[in-house]
């Protein structure tokens, strides 16, 4: 009975992190901290209404679903830009933005405030509802 314990406790622990990392992956988050984002840091001119930037790395699949989901839903919005970084070749910019995992998506407003970020594979519906909430 005592040798069942530690493998209990192991699945207890790895149950909970598998929770926790489903719920935090691809989910939009409102940031308190409004940090500005230039054109100049970007290399792209800042969107009209958003500006979406997304980080990535080269070997990264959920990076390549994000970017055609991102593509998608910004090909009709005019005033929505869409820009993708390649994390690796920009640690600099990294280290500054605090980006911790690739993909992660900044929602940035026309002035180049950060007001959302999604961390992991965002779903369309969140990206719809973030976009529709900048002003």
């Amino acid at each position: 009975m005592k040798s069942l314990l530690p493998i209990a406790i192991v699945l207890a622990l790895a149950t909970a992190y598998g929770l926790w990392y489903q719920r935090t992956r691809g989910k939009v988050v409102v940031k308190s901290d409004k940090g500005l984002i230039t054109e100049s840091m970007i290399g792209v001119a800042l969107g009209s209404r958003a500006t979406l930037v997304q980080f990535s790395s080269a070997f990264c699949s959920p990076c390549r679903a994000t970017r055609a989901l991102l593509e998608d839903v910004t090909a009709d919005m005019a005033d929505v830009v869409h820009t993708e970084i390649d994390a690796e070749a920009n640690l600099e910019l990294v280290r500054t933005l605090d980006i911790r995992s690739t993909p992660t998506t900044l929602f940035l407003d026309r002035n180049g405030h950060e007001v959302g970020r999604a961390m992991g594979a965002p779903k369309r519906d969140q990206v719809l509802s973030a976009i529709s909430a900048i002003r």
